[in-house]
């Protein structure tokens, strides 16, 4: 297992400028965590078509709603991918939700979950937001579930108009 600093250095910042490996990486994680989602039970309203649309214009669809998306590695594969945007109609001015948390299969028990979400609420806190919002479903992402709470997400009142059945919405204050 490697250590957590070993973790947070494997973790590399998608930059609009990402060469094209890069990005056919992420949007290869983006879109193996859409079918999962799908593969789910009760969450027939999520669409991904529209998923297949954000990935295709990684990094541009995140960086133009004032966010940005990382991608992990383990080694010199990638194992896990995260993205997050402003969320400017909040009860907490100055927030960002974060979106589509994903560590493949073969890349889990490393932290890169943890390591993906730390490094985005290190930028939040940095950027000077005040708070990160998400929403998950406990029932079918129990570990990521798990995580946001052990990491100080503490339950809140829906921030968005997700139709997504069971969903959780946590957050964060900064």
């Amino acid at each position: 297992m490697a250590t957590s600093s070993a973790q947070s250095s494997a973790i590399e910042f998608f930059e609009p400028t990402a060469g094209s490996t890069t990005s056919a990486e992420a949007r290869d994680l983006l879109l193996e965590y859409g079918r999962f989602v799908v593969s789910q039970p009760g969450v027939v309203r999520f669409c991904f078509g529209s998923l297949e649309k954000e990935a295709e214009r990684l990094p541009d669809s995140y960086l133009d709603q004032g966010g940005g998306c990382l991608l992990a590695r383990v080694g010199t594969h990638p194992g896990g991918f995260v993205a997050w945007r402003a969320l400017p109609f909040t009860a907490t001015p100055d927030a960002w939700e974060l979106k589509r948390l994903w560590v493949r299969p073969s890349a889990r028990g490393l932290g890169l979950g943890r390591a993906l979400t730390l490094a985005v609420l290190e930028r939040a806190a940095k950027a000077g937001r005040r708070a990160v919002y998400l929403d998950t479903v406990p029932e079918s992402m129990t570990t990521a579930h798990q995580l946001y709470l052990q990491m100080g997400f503490t339950p809140c009142a829906p921030y968005n108009d997700n139709p997504v059945q069971g969903l959780a919405y946590l957050v964060k204050y900064l």
